[in-house]
């Protein structure tokens, strides 16, 4: 994943600007793409600084946790059933997630489905 660039040079290019050169041509003095200039002045205009958002991140996770009193329900009440059975009940209620999505869903939750118990070893295999 790739770095933001520091809150100095982003200080000095705000400056460039408002000291009178246009965005374009702080850009290219600092040696930054004119996208990153204008950005950023525009940021400094709107919120006073020009520190850098987080990058990364779950951002939609949230859409799955609303339906998580439904999805815990189902599966409290049909111990056995399978991601694909969940996913085709939420798209009956208008959800659609994708596979991983509940896979991730019930990781956070540290609830497994297992099937089966081990096998023992074989008394035959070799040791």
């Amino acid at each position: 994943m790739s770095k933001a660039l520091s809150v100095d040079l982003r200080r000095r290019v705000v400056e460039a600007i408002e000291g009178g050169l246009s965005r374009r041509q702080a850009a290219e003095r600092f040696g930054v793409s004119a996208s990153s200039a204008i950005r950023w002045h525009g940021r400094f205009r709107a919120e006073g600084h020009v520190t850098p958002k987080a990058q990364g991140g779950d951002r939609k996770s949230m859409r799955i946790e609303a339906e998580a009193e439904f999805i815990l329900g189902e599966v409290a009440a049909a111990p056995d059933t399978t991601l694909a059975e969940l996913k085709a009940k939420l798209a009956a209620r208008g959800e659609s997630f994708g596979i991983g999505t509940l896979w991730r869903f019930f990781e956070r939750r540290r609830i497994t489905f297992k099937k089966r118990r081990r096998m023992p070893v074989s008394s035959s295999a070799l040791m």
